[in-house]
């Protein structure tokens, strides 16, 4: 995707390092108008960018909003396919809610809805998530991948391994785990949720839609009284602000990697991966799905990612769905 004229002046005014870019250069190399350059440089305030002008020098950048409009993502985008075409929200209900129906629109494959806030953001089991405005990533990728709905069932686990990887790539000191099957945790607490959901017809896929929430620059003290013992976030496990806007695109690049192999090569070749990152694999934990409730050990996955579990008898179980609290 060609970079927008805006886009191209912003890239610009960040190569120079904060020295000063001329109005009259910049519209000279662009092929356009003083005048247009002058709009473009309002659209970029109003988005949070902030300039001062040098006399007879020209704009010079002062400060870059920590955002996630498509501007700020472009910046930072390596990929093929994902994130090509961005439908960004200062405040959207749900990005899964919209991504489903711009998937049934025929939104192409990699397309992603991204909000700074979300008002009725959800987990697994239509379970409530907090996103609050402007701290984490609230986002939906929509994937359009060639694989069956038993085999896209195991996909969540496919973008664990990219996420972790994306934040590990990034900030090497931070250890996400990946609890089974859509958690991340830091220190044992949550950073991150994952919820794939699915558009399909009799056996073929129609779209995967990816939800990722990421608490990424709360502190501490903003997180409600509910969640603040269990939860976390990037900012607090790092010690710095985190960037989204690269931390998205990273992610972006890796979830584009990873649903190649898994289409080409299937979980098993992500599997020893996903163990290497698991927090679960070893440890005793409770299940608890709709009928019941059980604990064992946790002692493996197959190569379509359903969790084994070795009761005290020695019987294995095998856990298609349900949640787990690990015990030790």
């Amino acid at each position: 995707m060609s970079m927008s004229m805006k886009d191209e002046i912003l890239k610009r005014l960040l190569a120079a390092n904060g020295e000063a870019v001329s109005g009259q250069d910049l519209a000279d190399s662009l092929g356009v108008s003083r005048t247009a350059i002058w709009k473009h440089m309002q659209t970029l305030q109003e988005e949070g960018y902030t300039f001062e002008t040098v006399k007879k020098k020209g704009y010079v950048l002062t400060g870059v909003p920590n955002s996630l409009s498509p501007t700020q993502l472009a910046l930072f985008l390596n990929t093929e396919r994902l994130g090509r075409e961005v439908h960004y929200f200062d405040v959207v209900d749900s990005t899964q809610t919209i991504a489903h129906k711009l998937a049934q629109e025929g939104a192409p494959d990699g397309t992603i809805v991204i909000g700074e806030e979300q008002t009725a953001g959800r987990g697994r089991m239509s379970r409530p998530w907090e996103s609050a405005k402007g701290t984490g990533i609230w986002m939906t990728i929509i994937l359009r991948p060639d694989v069956s709905p038993q085999q896209a069932s195991s996909f969540t686990l496919v973008v664990a391994v990219a996420v972790t990887m994306a934040i590990k790539s990034l900030y090497p000191h931070v250890e996400p785990a990946i609890k089974w099957p859509n958690d991340l945790l830091i220190r044992g607490k949550k950073c991150t949720g994952i919820l794939t959901e699915m558009q399909a017809e009799a056996d073929v896929v129609q779209a995967l839609l990816v939800g990722i929430g990421i608490n990424a620059n709360q502190l501490e003290d903003d997180f409600s009284p509910d969640i603040a013992n269990i939860a976390t976030s990037l900012r607090i496990a790092a010690g710095e602000e985190i960037n989204r806007a690269a931390l998205v695109a990273t992610i972006l690049q890796y979830v584009e990697q990873f649903t190649e192999l898994f289409v080409q090569d299937g979980f098993a070749s992500i599997k020893e991966l996903w163990e290497q990152m698991s927090c679960t694999i070893g440890q005793r934990i409770e299940v608890t799905t709709i009928k019941e409730r059980f604990e064992g050990i946790a002692s493996g996955i197959t190569d379509e990612g359903v969790l084994q579990l070795t009761q005290s008898d020695g019987t294995i179980r095998t856990i298609y769905s349900g949640d787990i609290k690990i015990l030790s």
